[in-house]
């Protein structure tokens, strides 16, 4: 802002058009009144001159610029990278009519080419899109390589050892007040057991993911994902804001952030929609020795699958099978009993006691469809089909291929033709629900403490009750000394007569 005064501006602009003199001064005085200002100001300070603003696409074009510059020479092990051919697949779905554009396709191309050099990968797929009220969320499976994600579990190891020592001090501690404090009542509340996550390279954690907002920026590696997580989002719905750090605030409570919430519904979709033509994988010959009461989660490729016609994989929903496990309500792929856990940790720190009651009874195990499982088995949700099969083009049917679109987890697509499909999820990460979603209302209010005599709050005394009581105090007081003077004299009395 300007100091000057205002009678100073208007002299200094009639000035201005004295000695200029120019034609058309009415219509010229605001363009002279904000020249005399400019010239008030220095280059430094200077508020009124437009400044080049650079836009958002400019800033993203100088960051994508690098994924088109050649960093090193091509060499023989780029030959076998695990980058796969994300434009041949987005020339598949786009048949369908399902995907991004080209540009931002051959863009993920080359931030995907970055991740596998950068990155030690044996695998690696374009997973999809989770769109977000800020920013969105683009989305890579990967896998390590074998011996090199050691270092990683150590850091999980290293986490869980340290929690698991603030545990231990916080219980010590709270036994030492108990000891001080014996008096005190005790809580008789035993949490629940928490689940053990899965660990890597099985059930939900069986590939890792990668994430960022922009093809072009850093890649992001997401954790792994927990029971407790996967719990807690299948009671919420909340919009991704593609920011990792955020808080989810929410009821029920989400124990964890945007991150930790985004590899959950990522665990939950991939588990419903990841499907492939039936016979392109098969277990192998070691899966059928074991016993039947073991659950099965590996498989390989089928060499001699030669695929299906397209029109019996729209015609029949029976081609299609599961190739991923499904979550169960406990959260996790295979079910853990935490009744003998608890049992085995109460037997530890008590064992010199003996158990009188018998235990509540054994929970019932908790089980999935088995892998491969095909898709025609899948129950209805709400009267929703969970699957739509069609053909990509009916006026040329020789060359289409098969689409199966999932109604339960909208954006969700695979294509197959001959030995090639293709899982992609394009979406807000939300499933469907028939009606509006309504929040859960939280709990009722507790019922109060009973209302009884002995714990009703004595009320304050008034003045005269006051001085009332000051008054018995000190007749009280008074004839305590009284009742001593007289046995004092008694006892005096006493003495002479002896």
């Amino acid at each position: 802002t300007s100091q000057q005064a205002l009678y100073d501006h208007l002299s200094q602009v009639l000035t201005k058009i004295l000695d200029e003199r120019p034609e058309n001064v009415v219509d010229m005085f605001e363009d002279i009144s904000k020249e005399v200002k400019l010239t008030c100001f220095s280059k430094k300070l200077d508020t009124l001159r437009e400044k080049k603003e650079i836009s958002p696409l400019c800033e993203l074009a100088e960051i994508q610029k690098a994924l088109f510059y050649k960093t090193t020479e091509t060499e023989e092990d780029d030959w076998e990278s695990p980058l796969p051919n994300v434009m041949e697949m987005a020339f598949y779905f786009e048949q369908a009519g399902v995907g991004l554009s080209r540009d931002e396709t051959f863009h993920i191309y080359l931030a995907m080419k970055q991740l596998t050099d950068g990155q030690p990968l044996q695998r690696c797929r374009f997973w999809g899109k989770i769109l977000g009220t800020e920013m969105n969320y683009f989305v890579v499976e990967a896998e390590y390589r074998e011996g090199e994600e050691e270092e990683e579990d150590e850091e999980v190891m290293e986490t869980e050892s340290k929690e698991s020592e603030l545990k231990t001090v916080h219980e010590e501690l709270n036994e030492e007040e108990n000891e001080e404090f014996q008096t005190f009542p005790k809580s008789t509340y035993v949490p629940p057991p928490i689940i053990p996550r899965e660990e890597n390279h099985f059930g939900a954690n069986k590939y890792i993911y990668f994430v960022c907002n922009e093809p072009g920026q850093s890649w992001v590696k997401l954790p792994m994902v927990t029971p407790a997580h996967i719990a807690a989002a299948r009671y919420i719905r909340r919009f991704f804001t593609g920011r990792l750090e955020n808080r989810i605030v929410s009821f029920p409570p989400f124990p964890g952030y945007e991150a930790n919430y985004l590899r959950a519904q990522i665990a939950r979709i991939s588990a419903g929609t990841h499907v492939s033509p039936l016979g392109f994988y098969q277990f192998g010959m070691e899966e059928d020795e074991e016993e039947e009461e073991t659950v099965r989660d590996t498989y390989e490729e089928n060499p001699d699958y030669e695929g299906y016609p397209v029109q019996d994989m729209v015609e029949s929903l029976s081609k299609w099978v599961h190739h991923l496990q499904h979550i169960l309500p406990q959260g996790r792929c295979v079910w853990v009993n935490m009744s003998q856990k608890r049992e085995r940790d109460e037997d530890e720190d008590e064992e010199e006691e003996e158990e009188e009651d018998e235990g509540p009874d054994e929970p019932e195990p908790e089980v999935g469809p088995p892998l491969l499982t095909p898709v025609s088995e899948d129950a209805e949700i709400e009267n929703t089909v969970p699957w739509t099969a069609k053909i990509s083009s009916s006026l040329i049917p020789q060359h289409s291929i098969a689409i199966l679109q999932s109604n339960i987890w909208p954006g969700a697509y695979t294509f197959a033709t001959g030995r090639k499909f293709e899982n992609i999820y394009i979406g807000w990460g939300h499933k469907y629900v028939a009606e509006n979603y309504c929040p859960p209302f939280p709990p009722q209010a507790q019922v109060e403490y009973p209302s009884v005599p002995e714990i009703f709050e004595t009320s304050d005394p008034t003045v005269a009750e006051e001085l009332a009581y000051r008054q018995a105090m000190e007749e009280e007081h008074k004839g305590k000394e009284e009742m001593e003077e007289e046995d004092e004299e008694q006892d005096e009395e006493d003495d002479e007569d002896d």
